[in-house]
């Protein structure tokens, strides 16, 4: 069941996620997302991680400290989005909202959770 919350996302990164999917796949790949005005604008590519198959790793001490970053993104080369006891482990971790893209990696194929793991709404904007 949706949450009644909402994110919102800029367009463009939208499109641009779809397209860094599409480019790591068969792998997966993570970045954390940048938020300006209560609107994800950018994303940061997790540093020196390890894209594989069916996870990514990184190391928590490379990432820099930015208030701006109020979420995460990863994608699932499967068709589902929901997420894995591996990716509630990590949201817990990380707060804020948390976007998941599954194969084929298109617009009706991403689904944003809270740290909880509960389905939010989203709302894309230009």
């Amino acid at each position: 069941m949706k949450n009644t919350r909402k994110v919102k996302i800029r367009n463009e990164l939208l499109e641009y996620l779809l397209e860094l999917a599409r480019e790591f796949y068969p792998n997966e790949f993570g970045g954390f997302l940048r938020e300006k005005n209560g609107v994800f604008e950018e994303v940061l590519i997790i540093p020196k991680g390890y894209f594989g198959k069916s996870s990514v790793y990184f190391n928590t001490w490379l990432l820099p400290h930015d208030d701006s970053i109020k979420g995460t993104v990863h994608t699932h080369p499967s068709i589902s989005a929901e997420p894995s006891g591996a990716d509630l482990y990590f949201f817990s971790k990380f707060g804020g909202v948390h976007l998941i893209i599954s194969f084929p990696f298109t617009k009706n194929t991403v689904r944003a959770y809270t740290s909880e793991g509960e389905e939010v709404e989203i709302e894309i904007v230009d």
